[in-house]
């Protein structure tokens, strides 16, 4: 039986990438304001800190610098009082040198998160140079099978979410290892923190570029998040997608099992809720899915799109007024993104949009 399946696929099947190609390379760093309206924000992944310790908002995406006149993935940051009027940017990161990523490679879906005393920063790295070490998506059962899927001529390569500390929202941010946290031999993205009885974990992405049918994992964590404590859970992958389990009709066109974006809420009964992006007909949405069990282990259940309409990589955060938000990217362009805003409910059926919102589904 072959250990090796290499996948090529064209432009239709990625029809609907054509965001992430958009944001390969980020623009320079925009002028700095201090009157910026989101719609004028160009960012892609966005994440938003409600920092309690300034009463501020900070808004953080991929950037791009030309330190030491060479290109560098960065983190930018804008901020605000009022969600409204955002003054910035400001660069808080810039990817390394001399590390495990390549710099000029560019970084995807920062996140900053306030966590026992000090500011953390998750972000995607790369280094499309290196391939993945022995072992792959298949070494715990004793073979190698990967899948390669070629994206714009590029195969599995190394990529990972790194934890850099930093003792202010806006740094600066060292690392605590040279090294992302799921294993090397993972091809992952779009780590997040979440913690559950005590332990850290980090949840993220596992690209479909490796696995073909894209999954959500996790991996536990030690205290101080410097390094994987543990092996990795499986939660459920892309193929789950309520879209697709409810497909009427046949089509000979190959399909993107893709999956983005993790982040976790907990809901005011307990129940415990994953938002997550993918594609539906060539569209990017944020989706839900909710634990069984209540725990991060699952099992998982699939629920309803939360937003369409070509939106998704959001994440959820409480206002200092107690208002609980949504922010998405919107549109999957990353020419033409920017931050779009939903209030959001919980319902016995999970999170829902409020009404009056022009969240189409």
């Amino acid at each position: 039986m072959l250990g090796w399946i290499r996948f090529v696929l064209g432009g239709m099947v990625l029809a609907g990438l054509s965001g992430w190609a958009g944001w390969a390379h980020p623009p320079q760093q925009p002028e700095v304001r201090n009157d910026w309206k989101l719609d004028e924000i160009r960012v892609h992944d966005p994440w938003i800190l409600a920092d309690l310790p300034s009463k501020t908002y900070f808004l953080y995406t991929a950037g791009r610098s030309m330190s030491g006149g060479t290109p560098h993935g960065a983190v930018i940051a804008y901020r605000s009082k009022d969600l409204v009027t955002w003054s910035g940017p400001e660069t808080v990161f810039e990817v390394p040198d001399g590390g495990w990523a390549n710099p000029a490679d560019g970084l995807w879906a920062p996140e900053v998160h306030f966590y026992k005393g000090h500011y953390y920063l998750l972000a995607t790295l790369h280094n499309n140079a290196r391939g993945l070490p022995a072992g792959g998506s298949g070494a715990e059962s004793g073979g190698d099978t990967t899948a390669e899927v070629k994206y714009r001529g590029v195969g599995p390569h190394l990529r990972g979410t790194q934890v850099f500390q930093g003792d202010a929202p806006i740094g600066p941010f060292k690392p605590l290892v040279d090294r992302p946290a799921p294993p090397p031999s993972y091809m992952t993205l779009d780590g997040t923190l979440w913690e559950e009885d005590g332990v850290p974990y980090m949840v993220y992405a596992h690209e479909w570029i490796q696995l073909v049918d894209g999954a959500m994992e996790a991996v536990p964590l030690k205290p101080d998040l410097s390094a994987a404590a543990g092996d990795p859970i499986y939660l459920f992958k892309a193929s789950d997608a309520p879209w697709l389990a409810e497909r009427s009709k046949t089509s000979n066109k190959p399909t993107n099992y893709v999956t983005d974006g993790p982040e976790l809420y907990r809901t005011k009964d307990g129940r415990l809720v994953m938002i997550w992006s993918s594609f539906r007909d060539g569209k990017y949405v944020e989706t839900q899915a909710h634990s069984a069990s209540g725990k991060l282990r699952g099992p998982w259940r699939q629920d309803g799109v939360l937003v369409g309409n070509d939106s998704g990589h959001g994440m959820i955060f409480h206002t200092f007024d107690g208002r609980l938000l949504l922010v998405v990217h919107h549109p999957n362009d990353g020419r033409l993104a920017r931050p779009n805003l939903y209030e959001l409910e919980e319902t016995d059926a999970g999170l829902q949009v409020k009404a009056g919102q022009s969240g189409a589904k």
